[in-house]
């Protein structure tokens, strides 16, 4: 089995899932944490492992519709971007797109800022009309993860919706975007994981999304 230094990307795509979560000396139920990313079409899971979260399993996105952006509107296409909670009651086992949980879209910064839209997902069955679509075999292991959590009694699942890995070098390549303030804003709360490996604690004040210490 490989080391978790040994990991590439590819092996985190590949990686048999009961493989990894034995590596990791976790379970399903341990709390998840998810990031998705437009660009390279990936959805990540995380799973505490002790104090911190430790990187689970990579997914490819079978299908997102749109652009790079965040959602602005109902029957825009667009699959939103920002920071999402999934609750229990978001689940839902009996979906027509095989298995799904809602998004929470539009959240507060959402509304405070005039987007509109509603049932943004992430699912199965591989089509998108403003979700993000995986292969059923796929949503099959990450709605496990997200239901075994929310069963055991996490409040909610963090899901932070990218456009890209918020690194320097891609920031500067879109620079001139009329969404660079936006993504400004949403890379504090990737600079944040990515130093700590905990979800910050997110508000919304003035518009605007804060970033706070985690408080888990």
């Amino acid at each position: 089995m490989a080391s978790e230094e040994s990991m590439t990307k590819e092996n985190f795509i590949d990686a048999n899932l009961a493989e990894r979560l034995v590596s990791l000396l976790s379970k399903v139920g341990d709390p998840v944490f998810i990031r998705i990313f437009k660009e390279e079409s990936l959805l990540e899971v995380w799973i505490r492992s002790g104090t911190e979260y430790q990187h689970l399993k990579d997914y490819f996105i079978c299908a997102y519709s749109g652009h790079l952006g965040p959602k602005l509107q109902e029957g825009d296409r667009q699959s939103p971007e920002g920071f999402y909670q999934v609750k229990k009651y978001q689940l839902n086992p009996n979906s027509k797109f095989h298995l799904s949980f809602n998004l929470g879209f539009p959240n507060q910064y959402d509304r405070e800022n005039n987007r509109t839209g509603s049932f943004l997902m992430v699912h199965g069955n591989c089509v998108s009309d403003g979700c993000y679509a995986m292969t059923d075999e796929k949503m099959e292991e990450i709605y496990a993860l997200v239901e075994g959590t929310l069963q055991k009694g996490q409040e909610y699942v963090q899901v932070h919706a990218y456009p890209f890995r918020m690194t320097e070098e891609n920031m500067a390549l879109y620079a001139d975007s009329e969404w660079y303030d936006f993504w400004i804003n949403v890379k504090e709360g990737y600079d944040y994981f990515e130093a700590e490996h905990l979800p910050p604690h997110i508000k919304v004040e003035n518009g605007h999304y804060s970033i706070y210490e985690a408080n888990e």
